[in-house]
Formats: structure tokens, C-alpha cells, sequence
């Protein structure tokens, strides 16, 4: 405080002085501004410049949870081209920014033991409607696919084949089957009950048969109970 009143008053001193030796020599005088003045125009030099925000078009006038905030969005105009962002508009969060926003999948798999047992049902069931053929192998003469289709239909096996081995596919086969629609081949591990059903017939080979026996029948033993079965239960926990 002692120092700025000593500087205010230093500044009047010469600012007088100044005058008064400019009064002597004949010069015009000098409008000396006063020390308010002064002080204010530095305090206005020294304020920040605010830049006006993008103004809020339209205020969202339902209730919004203390713990969430408006979703903003920019608004458009037609009247020209380039009235791209002429606003903002506030969104209620819990219809604009609700999570997850990606699809729901509803995929699940099935337990091994029900996979397997639609397995041995789907399998008994063409075995009973008559529509399960057994053959020693898929060798052929030719790969003519017109060979493969008149075979299927002189043993009446319907409109939709499944062929399926264990083995590698011979080529003949492979290239008879390439252009036919009706008729499908599947490797024995990748059989599963949606194509058996799909199809009108099957038809598997040997090898093939004692595969699907071995696999089937393991997984009837794979889960063992966790205690034996004994009576009385005289040793259970």
C-alpha cells in the first residue's frame, strides 16, 4: 500500500511539474489521464477473451438422472448447403445412450450329453423310416455327375442325399458332387442332427458306422458318478 501511494504520487509530482514547465515554455499542454483511469484500462487488457459456445436449440424437458447428463447432437438446416451445424440438441440419455448398443445374441450351445442323444435319435429315426443305406465305400467308375444322380434314383433315395465318411472323399465323388444340389458330403465329425434332418436319406460307410458306434458309445461312459452306487449309503459324505 505504501508503495503504490508513493508511486501515484511520484506520477502526479512530474505530471505537474511537466505542465507547468510546458505552460513557461509557450508549449500546448498535455491531458494527463487520471490514475483511475490508468487502472482500468490495464484490468481490461488483462481479462480473458470468452468465445461465445454453440448455442442449445432445444432443451430436453424431462426428468434425467442425477448421475447422467444430456446427449448432445448438432442440428441441421435445408435451407442451404452448407447449414450443417447451426445448434445443439440436448437427448434424454436413457433413450439416446442406452448400453449395449450392439445386437443381443441369443447363441447358446447344448450340453454334450443332449448333442449326443439328438445324435442317436436322429440316426434311429432314419434307420426306421427306412432312409439309412450302408455301402462298403464311395469309390466309383466315373466322375460323370449324371452317374451319381441316376444311381440315387433308381435306389429310390428320394430327393435330398446326405453321404457321409470318416475317410478322405475319393475324387470321383467329390467332382460328381460338385454340381449337384440334391446331393451333399459331409466328413463323419462334422455330422450333426440339423443335416440329418435336413436331408431325405443317409447314407454312411462302413468305417464310418463303427466310428460314430465308438464315439456314441464313449460319451455314454465319459461322465461317471461322482460316488459308486452302493446300497446302503453307508460311506456317502
Amino acid at each position: 500500500m505504501i508503495r503504490a501511494g508513493s508511486r501515484l504520487w511520484s506520477r502526479g509530482a512530474a505530471a505537474r511539474a511537466l505542465a507547468t514547465s510546458a505552460g513557461r515554455l509557450g508549449l500546448p499542454e498535455v491531458p494527463v489521464p487520471s490514475p483511475h483511469v490508468v487502472d482500468a484500462a490495464s484490468q481490461a487488457e488483462k481479462l480473458p477473451l470468452v468465445t461465445p459456445s454453440a448455442p442449445v436449440l432445444r432443451d430436453c424437458h424431462l426428468a434425467i438422472p442425477s448421475h447422467r447428463t444430456a446427449v448432445q447432437a448438432w442440428v441441421e438446416s435445408l435451407r442451404h448447403y452448407d447449414d450443417r451445424h447451426v445448434g445443439l440438441a440436448d437427448l434424454h440419455p436413457d433413450v439416446f445412450a442406452v448400453m449395449p448398443r450392439g445386437p443381443t445374441s441369443y447363441y447358446y450351445m447344448l450340453p454334450m450329453k443332449v448333442r449326443v442323444l439328438g445324435l442317436k435319435v436322429a440316426l434311429t429315426t432314419k434307420l426306421m423310416q427306412d432312409n439309412l443305406h450302408i455301402v462298403d465305400g464311395l469309390d466309383m467308375p466315373t466322375c460323370d455327375p449324371q452317374y451319381l444322380a441316376d444311381l440315387a434314383r433308381y435306389r429310390h433315395w428320394g430327393q435330398s442325399v446326405l453321404i457321409v465318411d470318416v475317410n478322405k472323399m475319393p475324387e470321383n465323388i467329390m467332382k460328381a458332387a460338385a454340381s449337384l444340389k440334391t446331393i451333399t458330403l459331409v466328413p463323419a465329425l462334422g455330422l450333426n442332427v440339423h443335416s440329418i434332418l435336413k436331408h431325405e436319406t443317409l447314407v454312411l460307410t462302413l468305417d464310418t458306422v463303427t466310428f460314430l458306434e465308438e464315439k456314441l458309445l464313449w460319451h455314454d461312459s465319459r461322465y461317471t458318478a461322482l460316488y459308486p452306487f452302493r446300497l446302503p449309503y453307508g460311506n456317502s459324505p
